[in-house]
């Protein structure tokens, strides 16, 4: 990497062929470090550079005066560089590593700001890892610190899939639906609409792919407008007051600037960054579970009866069992991680020989080396919780402060505010639900739906002691908080702000040390963003779960959950969201048949470095067959997948072929646990009109065969083996 004297990076080679291969554009140097003033949108540059060999330091020196000081050590495998000072600062309240750029043209990872060129002739990949919790992959001008969801034009491969004139590289465009129905936000099957979950990776009009990382100082308050989906008429942006954090501040920003071969970068690169950084590093069965041998499927239920799922689960060669039929888990410190009581005398898992608490249940499985898990809604503070009513933490996130005008008694309706700006808006970012358009003052929750659009100004359609709380007599001049809130359909809560959503991840780790529970599927995963920190938040929220459970012994927690972040990528295992036909359509073989869900999740994860998410799939019911789930663990050992099995016992055991699939799974599983596939061979399983059988042989071989003659023969691909160190 060769930085000119403006602190511009001018060269990135690839130096282990021979000529060495240049991916910096000629026609776009790279600032090595941006300076961002929010208040004007506008960026700084860098236009002097001094190095001091000595110290391994630059000193950069911006347009409006500033002078950075950045710390650039050279590691084995990668550059950390690190801000060490910024000053003086002249109202800079983030910055930026990069934008880098990058000719390459094909694959982009905007969660973890990787660029991929994953053909046979490059196969190179560069990329960045924050190295600290408020650096966030992303741009500085990124809204709330958390990118919309949106699709742009980016074909990865020019030659084979061609743009349609109508379209160029980099154009921008809604998801479709109406902005609710997650199922329908997928609306674009074309190769050329990639769906964007982050914004650590983009391109440009040509194509070609820059990567970015961000750190802002979060010590002083400031106003966003804010959607995730801020295309869509229902997810209309909100003004949102963003609470301060004392000492989380973009010095000592620190990122992890790499390049490698892209068919290395993930196991020998990125894992090494990972470890020498102590980041975090979440395993199962050993291994790191970003590595593709240790991409494993999960069991889920269906129908409530439990007498059989362990057995089920060891028999197909799984881990993990996500009780999805015992509805949603809410955040509810009340109950101080006894999600069945003191004593654990509430039963709600159904046997036969008698119901079970979690913890009893928990433990008959431990004893298989099975795991346990439920749904929650990630941070949503719901009705009757101890958090939201009938008596109200003073640890809300609210979106709007105002001041009581008039003194008010219990019974009056007639609430004036000294200012109605943003007070008109319907709360959330997401769906704009009038239930939940609530104030609070003092203890008591509030409902309005509007205000005057005259003075004296008067919140409208009031209802006192909302949720249950107690209406009360309220004095003038005390503080009105709007309150920032989720969506209804059963999500229905109040978010809470940074020190109590502190405390909801401590729950969540006392849940699974009191309950024996190891896995969650965090729905409303998307709710972390909505205090206005974004990634950011999310980072802190898991840090701080995984930290409290490693303290009472809980090493590892398996996570799914609604979303996928930079602010999640290191503590998430898996992402199935969604199933069904939206997903993976083992009967017409393609990734959704109803909705492009299936290709977009496949897209993002894969580009990623992450487990494609195939979602609650594939049930086991009378008509199915094993060819099915032959094609099916060809696929997800392709592409690396995993996907939660649903398993309802009624259906289970009405199949004839049920120990023949349990087989058949198990067999894959331990041959994609002992890394036994070559990538040459993962790319041929992809091939959806090829079907494909297994067969082991002993404990560390196996034949694999292609299936012939309309599934009338077999033949031999090749011999599969157990990897050193699997």
């Amino acid at each position: 990497m060769r930085v000119n004297n403006k602190g511009y990076i001018t060269s990135m080679k690839n130096t282990t062929v021979s000529p060495n291969r240049e991916f910096s554009p000629a026609d776009k140097p790279s600032p090595l470090l941006s300076l961002y003033l929010t208040k004007d949108h506008r960026y700084f540059e860098p236009v002097k550079a001094a190095y001091n060999k000595q110290d391994k330091t630059i000193l950069l020196t911006y347009p409006n005066g500033s002078v950075a000081r950045v710390s650039i050590q050279p590691r084995d495998k990668y550059f950390k560089l690190t801000l060490l000072s910024l000053s003086p600062r002249n109202g800079i309240d983030a910055i930026q590593w990069g934008p880098y750029h990058t000719n390459i043209t094909n694959l982009f990872g905007e969660i973890i700001g990787v660029s991929r060129d994953t053909s046979a002739s490059v196969n190179y990949a560069i990329g960045m890892l924050a190295l600290n919790d408020n650096t966030l992959g992303g741009t500085a001008s990124t809204v709330a610190d958390a990118a919309p969801f949106e699709y742009i034009i980016h074909s990865p491969d020019a030659k084979r899939f061609p743009l349609p004139d109508s379209l160029h590289e980099g154009q921008a465009f809604s998801l479709g639906g109406d902005g609710i129905s997650d199922v329908a936000f997928y609306a674009h099957k074309e190769p050329w609409y990639r769906i964007l979950y982050g914004n650590a990776a983009g391109v440009d009009q040509q194509g070609r792919i820059s990567i970015a990382y961000q750190s802002r100082d979060r010590t002083t308050q400031r106003e966003v407008f804010y959607s995730l989906i801020p295309h869509m008429t229902a997810n209309k942006p909100n003004h949102i007051e963003v609470e301060p954090l004392p000492g989380v501040d973009f010095i000592g920003s620190s990122v992890a600037l790499w390049g490698s071969p892209d068919s290395t970068a993930l196991m020998d690169v990125i894992q090494d960054i990972v470890l020498k950084e102590k980041l975090p590093y979440p395993t199962i069965n050993g291994k790191w579970v970003k590595d593709p041998a240790a991409y494993v499927p999960d069991a889920i239920t269906s129908g409530g009866i439990y007498d059989s799922i362990i057995s089920y689960t060891t028999r197909l060669g799984f881990r993990t069992i996500s009780l999805y039929d015992q509805s949603f888990l809410r955040p509810d410190r009340g109950n101080e991680g006894y999600i069945d009581g003191k004593h654990f005398e509430k039963k709600p898992l159904k046997l036969t020989s008698g119901n079970l608490s979690h913890m009893e249940f928990a433990a008959l499985a431990a004893k298989r080396g099975i795991t346990i898990g439920r749904t929650p809604i990630t941070n949503a503070l719901a009705p009757g919780t101890k958090d939201a009513s009938p008596i109200p933490s003073d640890s809300l996130c609210y979106q709007q402060r105002r001041l009581l005008v008039n003194s008010i008694g219990a019974a009056d309706t007639i609430i004036e505010v000294n200012d109605p700006r943003h007070l008109q808006e319907i709360a959330s970012w997401e769906g704009h639900v009038a239930d939940l358009n609530m104030i609070k003052i003092g203890k008591e929750l509030i409902h309005y739906f509007g205000v005057s659009e005259q003075p004296p100004y008067r919140l409208l359609k009031v209802k006192r002691g909302y949720w249950g709380t107690t209406p009360a007599s309220h004095q003038r001049s005390d503080t009105i908080y709007k309150l920032q809130v989720t969506i209804n359909y059963g999500y229905d809560g109040i978010i809470p702000n940074m020190a109590l959503q502190d405390k909801i991840a401590d729950w969540y780790a006392d849940v699974c040390a009191i309950n024996g529970l190891r896995y969650y599927d965090f729905d409303g995963q998307e709710f972390l963003f909505n205090n206005g920190h974004g990634y950011y938040s999310a980072k802190r929220f898991f840090r701080r779960m995984f930290a409290r459970a490693k303290a009472q012994g809980v090493d590892y927690i398996r996570f799914t959950g609604a979303t996928l972040s930079e602010g999640s990528w290191h503590y998430q295992s898996i992402w199935n969201v969604g199933g069904g036909k939206n997903l993976y359509d083992v009967d017409t073989r393609e990734w959704g048949s109803t909705t492009s869900q299936g290709k977009d999740l496949r897209d993002v994860t894969y580009a990623n470095f992450f487990p494609v998410g195939m979602g609650g799939n594939f049930p086991i019911k009378a008509e199915s067959t094993v060819e099915q789930y032959e094609h099916i663990q060809a696929i997800s050992i392709g592409f690396g997948t995993t996907y939660s099995l649903y398993l309802n016992q009624k259906d289970v055991e009405s199949c004839p072929q049920k120990e023949a699939i349990f087989t058949t799974i198990r067999t894959w599983e331990q041959a994609r646990a002992a890394n036994a596939f070559p990538l040459w061979v993962k790319e041929i399983l992809r091939d959806p009109s090829k079907s494909f059988r297994l067969e082991q042989l002993n404990h560390d071989t196996w034949n694999l065969y292609i299936i012939t003659g309309k599934g009338t023969g077999k033949q031999l691909l090749t011999k599969l083996s157990r990897a050193k160190g699997y």
